[in-house]
């Protein structure tokens, strides 16, 4: 369901399987913090674990729990002042209608449980990409995002007309293996040390390709990419 990357005194960074909640469920138990809280207490007697970020159920890789107070409010502050990248993989097998760029829009509500991208800018979702075509007439996308809202990058592909592969909710009438998101990097600085993960997907048929991977070897870094400028 997880494994640890890393961890220091303050954190510990594990990669999330796809198709685990990040809490409790009653029907399928316990999630993943409850998982790695455990785990934790364990194999290295860790009594505190605080969550600082979060993602979607389908949704695997990168994400950091802080491991005492001080340290949650300081990740707090950093996702807050958006000073922590990151970088997302995903596939689709539709069309879109740009292939790299700038995706920008304020968020709402829509329905069963989904959202839409509007074309006012008062809090915008802010999502930079580009993206690569691949066998089957499918294309890899590279993600950053510079906002955190919820479904952000699942709406944003939807809204250029390429929903996730394997996304139930805005891409139902796909079939596929998993929803092919996957948190792919983090790059940050916490009290004065760097740090930077990079962890590619090992779970889905397509995201385990020859193809995708030489890709990834390609595009090594994410953070050293021409990105498209925000404006």
């Amino acid at each position: 369901m997880f494994k640890i990357i890393t961890q220091t005194d303050d954190f510990v960074v594990v990669e999330k399987s796809a198709g685990i909640n990040f809490h409790d469920e009653k029907q399928q138990g316990s999630g993943l913090f409850s998982q790695v809280k455990k785990q934790m207490q364990i194999q290295f007697s860790t009594s505190e674990l605080y969550p600082v970020h979060r993602l979607d159920k389908m949704t695997s890789g990168l994400v950091i729990f802080a491991k005492n107070i001080k340290s949650a409010q300081i990740f707090g502050k950093l996702f807050e002042n958006h000073k922590i990248e990151k970088y997302y993989l995903a596939i689709s097998d539709s069309k879109p209608t740009k292939k790299q760029g700038l995706i920008k829009g304020d968020m709402a509500k829509s329905r069963r449980g989904m959202y839409k991208l509007l074309r006012t800018l008062e809090n915008p979702a802010i999502t930079q990409f580009f993206s690569y075509p691949i066998a089957s007439k499918k294309r890899l996308y590279l993600l950053k995002p510079h906002s955190g809202k919820t479904h952000q990058l699942r709406v944003a592909l939807s809204s250029i007309s390429a929903p996730i592969l394997g996304d139930s909710l805005y891409n139902a009438k796909s079939v596929a293996d998993r929803g092919y998101l996957h948190a792919y990097a983090l790059r940050f600085e916490f009290l004065d040390t760097p740090y930077q993960f990079i962890v590619a997907p090992s779970e889905g048929e397509y995201f385990s390709s020859v193809e995708i991977k030489s890709k990834l070897a390609e595009i090594e870094q994410p953070w050293l990419l021409n990105w498209p400028k925000k404006v």
